[in-house]
């Protein structure tokens, strides 16, 4: 397999998902704005995406493609296809009874996961609502997990990559077309929730039932690999489980700032998905099974140099991209999605959250190529340990942020306080990872590391100070970009005086992304410039 090939189709596949997603988060904030509604879609959204981090690229994944890969590669595929049938059983009995169980439990989990939510009345009942439609989203993404898990052992990576630009679509669908004649327009962007899961697990059915490995019903539990796999699984639930209460406390945390601090936090977390999905899914997803196949071989040279390999390719993308998205938070936020009922308040308060989110970039996708490292070995204790320690520092750093230094010098941010505890303990989990690796002689940095990375270092001061240079200061995103264009030259000329006023109409915007556009430009030929003159080229970077 061609490594540098297939980051880079996945790659793109899924920064496609991610700008899709990305639109999804444009249309939506300019309908439903960054209030009250919009927190309660957010954290009745939220919880049945947390569900799926057991069931589905959690826990699950962790437990299941490294052994689905070593059946394949030492027992064949009618073996292979027995275990699928049988986990795919036990997943399916376990996901309806616990979608059944969330929908009825919703009344008591959303005051207990939003607790700031009575503050507002209606606000609980309406998040109330929107999870019990949209709770049966965790059975149609989870099965669809399952699919994608065994279409990657067989290295074929394009459709489980593409499959989540369907649930941007329907969410997009249903906020422009399907909003307006529902009583409550957002009950509309939960359904359409609902219908993108169902239309994920439909594209992913085909391709496995042409594989061979459609799932077939099989309650024999009691078979070996299926309790290997639950063997794996419980230290891994413990792990995911503990991310997930950490982001739980921060949801609290936020819904007690007032209506939009959800909103905003989700909208900055939405936008830090592109860096992360870019190099971080794309690489997690081609390099788990790699390393499976590499430890089944026993070659742990090749293992070493394929995490060396990783955590380079990383390294010279999510640099700069960390700069980059300090430096022009606010811009993109204004020029992404202040419109309609998303303010120039919302703006400015999402753009400090996006520059708290930054800091932790490098280090998220590092912990997606490093903690693969201990899955491909069927270790899944050696994270849930790392991820608890992280979980009780991140909590000590939003005490310390939110209550200590937010509260006394910034306390309309404090939802920003808890992005930026989250980038610290992602840095602390990604080290952990790396030096666990190290002790254990899986990992030996490759040559000639400590130039590669100054250049890298040299080349991203060089891109930052060039774009803070040429930026305009935050003001002019929100307020002084905008204004109309003089279309008098026009005047009397019927198809140019239409095109004049359409694009006098969104001058504000045809403003806002030229400059970002031309920033963006200036910042990667400050980059590439640079790493130029060092010697890099591209070759350096196939494998």
């Amino acid at each position: 397999m061609n490594l540098f090939k297939a980051i880079v189709s996945v790659s793109a596949l899924t920064t496609l998902s991610r700008v899709a997603g990305l639109a999804r988060e444009v249309v939506t904030a300019k309908v439903f704005g960054a209030g009250a509604v919009n927190d309660a879609f957010e954290i009745a959204f939220q919880l049945p995406n947390m569900m799926r981090r057991l069931f589905a690229e959690g826990a699950f994944a962790q437990a299941f493609v490294p052994l689905i890969a070593e059946y394949k590669g030492q027992r064949g595929e009618a073996a292979t296809h027995q275990l699928i049938n049988r986990v795919a059983t036990l997943q399916l009995v376990a996901l309806l009874a616990v979608t059944l169980l969330g929908i009825l439990a919703a009344p008591w989990l959303i005051p207990l996961f939003a607790s700031g939510f009575d503050k507002t009345a209606g606000k609980t009942q309406l998040a109330t609502e929107l999870l019990r439609i949209m709770f049966p989203y965790l059975l149609f993404i989870s099965l669809t997990a399952l699919a994608g898990g065994v279409m990657n052992i067989w290295k074929k990576f394009g459709i489980p990559a593409f499959t989540p630009v369907l649930l941007n679509a329907a969410m997009i669908g249903a906020s422009l077309w399907a909003a307006p004649h529902f009583a409550q327009p957002i009950h509309a962007l939960a359904w359409g929730v609902v219908v993108g899961g169902v239309l994920q697990l439909a594209l992913q059915l085909w391709p496995l039932y042409k594989l061979g490995m459609f799932p077939r019903l099989d309650f024999h539990f009691r078979d070996e690999g299926v309790r290997r796999m639950l063997k794996t699984m419980a230290p891994a639930i413990l792990g995911v489980s503990v991310a997930q209460v950490s982001l739980l406390i921060n949801t609290n945390y936020s819904s007690f700032f007032g209506d939009g601090a959800v909103s905003w936090l989700k909208k900055a977390d939405r936008l830090m998905e592109l860096p992360t999905a870019l190099l971080g899914v794309a690489i997690g997803t081609v390099i788990l099974p790699a390393l499976g196949a590499l430890r089944n071989e026993k070659n742990s040279k090749g293992y070493g140099e394929l995490l060396d390999y990783g955590m380079r390719f990383a390294l010279l993308a999510t640099l700069p991209a960390m700069a980059v998205m300090v430096v022009l938070a606010v811009p993109m936020i204004a020029t992404i999605f202040e419109r309609g009922a998303f303010t120039a308040h919302d703006a400015l308060q999402t753009g400090p959250a996006v520059a708290a989110y930054a800091v932790g970039i490098v280090a998220l996708v590092w912990i997606k190529i490093l903690a693969p490292a201990f899955y491909a070995q069927q270790d899944t204790a050696t994270p849930v340990k790392i991820a608890v320690r992280v979980l009780v520092i991140t909590q000590l750093f939003n005490l310390f942020f939110v209550w200590v230094v937010f509260d006394r010098y910034a306390p309309t941010l404090k939802h920003a306080a808890l992005a930026l505890s989250t980038s610290l303990g992602a840095v602390l989990n990604a080290w952990w990872l790396y030096r666990g690796l190290r002790a254990r002689g899986l990992y030996v940095p490759q040559a000639r590391w400590r130039p590669f990375a100054w250049q890298l270092v040299a080349a991203t001061a060089f891109t930052t100070v060039a774009i803070l240079i040429a930026r305009p200061d935050d003001g002019w995103w929100v307020a002084k970009a905008s204004g109309t264009l003089d279309t008098r030259w026009a005047a009397g000329i019927p198809l140019l005086g239409a095109i004049a006023d359409a694009v006098s109409s969104h001058w504000t915007e045809f403003r806002r992304i030229g400059t970002l556009a031309s920033l963006f430009a200036l910042g990667g030929a400050a980059y590439l410039g640079v790493l130029y003159g060092f010697g890099f080229r591209l070759r350096d970077v196939k494998r």
